[in-house]
């Protein structure tokens, strides 16, 4: 362990007067379920890093976005520019497609995607909001206390966490200010559940975070591999291709987290969670089986 969990035993989790948990792991399996669950039945304050990201570091751009859109059709272009209509994202804890959309899939236009070069700025873009986004825990954590009256706070991280932070520098600044305000959890996945999820992706092509080396090597692979100029490329195809990809990556890194900065537990184990007093219990058992010899 690179820093002490801040319940260093069971007893001290549960007989904390203002629990703080941070959940981690591959999307898909169960964080913000559990995040929902604790805000509409217990005393817990729901702080997405995905939300703050969209609304407080993104927000404007996301907006610009809409706006080049409607500039293409005249109707709207001539509305917006005497400022007879007013543009703004709705994004919610429950539905953050404003800021996928914004994120976008690399290829072909006419399939909806942008230019590669325009994806790579969106990439780091994102990375910049997802880190300052998660160095707020701390206030937040503060604020939820002391504006709202919250006992506890669940900080519901997104997919990409392990992309953003170093698991083996134990003077990582991000995983540093999260193991000094709350606990890290992993929700531990399996390939069982990567192929689950792979095959929801495949349905259903989302945009995702990418580490920007590990996106331009994955990019030229896939043009390799398919024949295709950058702007032949079909952006769902890449997207589906890429997934797999990006799981297999993040999986060690993600254990690597919690063997270094927190606990885990298993996505079976959170699938039994029904109330706040059944996710008490899961992070006490997760304690206390980091703490056996």
């Amino acid at each position: 362990m690179f820093a002490p969990l801040i319940y260093p035993a069971p007893e001290a989790y549960l007989d904390a007067p203002q629990r703080a948990v941070a959940l981690f792991g591959m999307s898909g399996l169960g964080k913000t379920h559990l995040a929902r669950m604790l805000r509409d039945k217990g005393d817990w304050f729901h702080y997405s890093i995905d939300y703050r990201i969209g609304t407080r570091y993104l927000g404007e751009a996301i907006v610009d976005n809409f706006k080049r859109e409607a500039m293409r059709t005249p109707f709207l272009r001539d509305l917006l520019r005497t400022d007879s209509i007013y543009i703004a994202s709705n994004i919610t804890f429950e539905n953050l497609a404003p800021l996928s959309t914004w994120l976008g899939k690399p290829g072909d236009p006419a399939k909806g995607g942008i230019p590669f070069d325009e994806y790579v700025s969106r990439q780091r873009q994102h990375r910049a909001a997802e880190i300052a986004a998660l160095m707020d825990t701390g206030h937040f954590i503060g604020r939820a206390h002391d504006i709202y009256d919250y006992a506890h706070f669940l900080c519901d991280t997104g997919g990409s966490l392990c992309e953003v932070v170093d698991p083996d520098d134990p003077s990582d600044p991000v995983l540093t200010h999260l193991a000094a305000n709350l606990l890290l959890v992993h929700i531990e996945g399996s390939e069982d559940h990567a192929d689950i999820l792979a095959a929801r992706f495949r349905e259903s092509p989302k945009p995702i975070y990418y580490p920007e080396d590990f996106l331009r090597e994955s990019w030229a692979a896939y043009l390799a591999e398919t024949g295709c100029t950058e702007d032949e490329v079909d952006p769902d195809d890449f997207m589906v291709w890429g997934f797999r990809r990006i799981l297999a990556h993040r999986m060690p890194l993600y254990d690597r987290i919690a063997e270094n900065w927190g606990v885990a537990v298993t996505t079976e184990e959170v699938s039994e969670v029904r109330d706040p007093a059944d996710f008490d219990a899961l992070i006490a058992g997760a304690i206390a089986r980091r703490g056996e010899p």
